[in-house]
């Protein structure tokens, strides 16, 4: 099974600011990024999208563009929920907070939040469908950098606590087989 882990590109956020499933814009302008990730992608596929603009944007474009089988928004492959941290930036979360989940952000949720391993239930969910339908054409999957991140510990059996070592950069293309 061919699948290409595409990351949104930029948001519009400040930098240092944590958004998770907060439902922000992207950067502008976009559209020529929008053709380098178009570029590495096949020309027909079936095409699944976090449900948050940032990915549904660059979705649309990618369905407009490509020859697209189908196309489905799902709600496992949003970004981590970073519960009351939301919307603040990194530096303004009390330390009493933020330092457990720094030391171990795999099982310690973040505040009103979840966990990287919550996050990793959820992609692995979506994986487990994927394989369960033995889909034989391409599968793009526009999502976010902790989705991408866990997908290829899964892939290659990175222990989550590595999981940074996995880069996923603003409007990477990632070629995995499963």
């Amino acid at each position: 099974m061919e699948i290409y882990l595409v990351r949104h590109t930029e948001t519009a956020c400040e930098k240092g600011i944590c958004y998770g499933q907060s439902d922000v814009d992207l950067a502008e302008p976009f559209d020529s990024i929008f053709e380098t990730i178009l570029s590495q992608l096949p020309s027909e596929a079936i095409l699944f999208s976090s449900p948050l603009k940032r990915c549904v944007i660059l979705a649309q474009y990618i369905q407009d563009n490509i020859k697209t089988l189908s196309y489905q928004e799902d709600k496992r492959l949003m970004e981590m929920n970073f519960g009351d941290w939301e919307m603040k930036n990194w530096n303004d979360i009390q330390p009493e907070q933020l330092n457990p989940w720094m030391e171990d952000f795999v099982n310690v949720p973040a505040s009103n939040g979840e966990s990287f391993v919550l996050l990793h239930k959820r992609t692995e969910s979506f994986l487990s469908d994927l394989v369960s339908k033995k889909i034989k054409q391409p599968i793009v999957v526009v999502c976010h950098a902790g989705i991408i991140r866990s997908i290829l510990c899964h892939h290659t059996s990175l222990p989550l606590k590595d999981a940074f070592q996995n880069k996923a950069d603003f409007g990477e293309v990632i070629k995995i087989e499963l």
